[in-house]
């Protein structure tokens, strides 16, 4: 496969002696060569609550660690464009309603079944299905566009939309439509979202052998894989062993220590602080950054200047630059500068201005202030409550601390609660909240219907408006790319005034590359792929 290019940062200086002394219970790498083991450390706190399934959950770490087991139908190239995986070739009707895919007939499942068309149409028509309870995947595969996969022949398979649906081919490049057994399907789907050996079984370079939930995934190579993207065959490794590790300080120290070969989600602090042996690849995730979501439909921010101040009253510059020590970019856009469309014009157009935020709540009548200097209006505190959820990474933490900071300084107090997922969910579902946040990673802008269509399901901010559900509906259904880009253009410059969601900052994925590891290459979204490793 081709190199993929990555902006490499610098090594620094070794870890301190302090975050090495955690590393005792940790797995050393195996062997070395053909029959090695790859040992991979990750973040991955919340998969064992029913997030192995990308089919079903939202979180990006599943389809991280599940695309070693999933394939899918086409591959996207670094430059956007897409070359042929288990689709051979493929054809997309004048109107982008029909999508014909010539599959490959020489794909096996690990359980023996075989790959064809009815196996894409069970995928489907199980991520559609309401009893599947799909949010994002169904999203990409259409929702209610879907109308349908056809089993032409055994090879052959066409998939239809209602509309012009213009995301499909990226949708289909992800492991969120990547591809189970059918007989795992028919017996064991209610088993997905725990995952496990004999249930998460797909055509993939490697099979899940073993799972111990909260502690690791062992993926064995499939030793008749022949079927990858540019014709890749089975890994040169045999183990590629996931540690579920989620202390940053562990993941870092693991491999500086050489206890893994590869480490994730390292966040900058912790990356220049790595050993000369190590290689850092930093990878700008596309999509929408890590924003706060202000719920418009819920207590204060219903007013529109009151939205306007909160994001003016935040010295977003000085708090990401600080914190993340110049290596994630402060975000002007809900549209990442690496995501096709990003509107480069907004950058520098609302910065940080405390005088004009104070204006703004004068006008909005919050005027009198209390013993605490929080603004008053009607007898209530300006006050909002800002639902986060758990794990809260050390530095978005020192974000929020900042951020509550500089708002108190206008008058504006912003309670913060860290809940457990359950909790957070009872709150978020009936939208009893005023903020939240979240980063969204995504290479087509249609990522932005399910943040702000009047019925996308991660509108959290409770965005109802028939002008901008008809901006998203006519982008998805535009084939020509300048058209789209000038409709999300529209979108980005509305965010930027109306305020329904203050971006903060574009992450990034950065890998830590020990050694002993050659050949790891990444996707669009900075995840690792490993078709041309070697260990050893």
């Amino acid at each position: 496969m081709p190199a993929r290019s990555v902006r490499r940062l610098l090594p620094f200086a070794a870890l301190t002696a302090a975050a090495a002394l955690v590393l005792s219970a940790c797995a050393a790498p195996g062997a070395d060569g053909e029959g090695g083991e790859l040992v991979w450390s990750i973040e991955g706190a919340n998969l064992s609550a029913g997030h192995m399934d990308p089919q079903v959950s939202q979180l990006d770490v599943s389809g991280m660690v599940q695309r070693a087991v999933l394939d899918s139908l086409v591959f996207q190239e670094d430059d956007g464009s897409f070359s042929p995986w288990l689709a051979k070739s493929w054809d997309v009707s004048p109107d982008s309603t029909e999508y014909t895919f010539t599959l490959r007939d020489d794909v096996t499942f690990t359980d023996g079944e075989k790959f064809d068309a009815a196996a894409v149409k069970a995928n489907f028509d199980r991520i559609v299905d309401p009893e599947t309870a799909s949010a994002q995947a169904a999203s990409m595969l259409g929702a209610d566009f879907y109308d349908g996969t056809e089993v032409v022949d055994d090879h052959t398979v066409k998939v239809t939309f209602t509309q012009p649906y213009a995301p499909f081919l990226q949708a289909a490049s992800t492991p969120q439509l990547g591809f189970y057994s059918p007989a795992v399907l028919e017996k064991s789907a209610d088993k997905l979202k725990a995952g496990g050996p004999g249930i998460t079984v797909g055509t993939g370079p490697f099979e899940l052998t073993e799972y111990t939930p909260d502690q690791e995934i062992v993926y064995t190579r499939n030793d008749d894989y022949a079927w990858g993207p540019h014709d890749a065959e089975a890994p040169k490794f045999e183990t590629l062993r996931v540690e579920i590790q989620p202390e940053a300080s562990v993941r870092a120290g693991v491999v500086e220590s050489g206890e893994a070969d590869l480490a994730s989600n390292i966040p900058p602090n912790l990356a220049k602080d790595l050993g000369d042996g190590i290689t850092v690849d930093s990878i700008e995730y596309p999509g929408l950054p890590y924003s706060l979501y202000l719920n418009e439909k819920y207590g204060v921010f219903a007013d529109e200047k009151v939205r306007q101040a909160f994001a003016r009253g935040i010295d977003i510059d000085a708090a990401v630059e600080e914190i993340y020590f110049g290596q994630f970019p402060r975000a002007w856009s809900i549209l990442g500068s690496t995501t096709p469309g990003y509107d480069a014009s907004l950058e520098g157009s609302w910065p940080f201005d405390q005088d004009e935020a104070n204006t703004l709540l004068d006008e909005a009548g919050w005027t009198a202030r209390d013993t605490d200097g929080i603004r008053m209006k009607d007898g209530k505190r300006l006050s909002v409550r800002w639902i986060a959820w758990t794990p809260v990474p050390d530095d978005r933490a020192a974000l929020a601390n900042a951020i509550q900071s500089d708002l108190k300084g206008i008058g504006f107090e912003v309670e913060r609660e860290v809940l457990e997922p359950g909790a957070y969910n009872e709150q978020y579902e009936p939208k009893t909240f005023d903020l939240t946040d979240w980063g969204f990673s995504g290479v087509d802008p249609d990522l932005l219907r399910s943040h702000l269509h009047t019925d996308g399901f991660q509108n959290a901010s409770q965005v109802s408006d028939p002008e901008i559900d008809a901006l998203l509906e006519q982008a998805v259904a535009t084939s020509d790319q300048d058209t789209r880009n000038g409709l999300y253009t529209q979108l980005q410059e509305w965010n930027a005034t109306h305020t329904a969601i203050v971006p903060l900052y574009s992450p990034s994925a950065i890998t830590a590359v020990g050694d002993r590891v050659e050949g790891v290459e990444y996707d669009l979204y900075g995840r690792p792929l490993f078709y041309d490793v070697t260990v050893g």
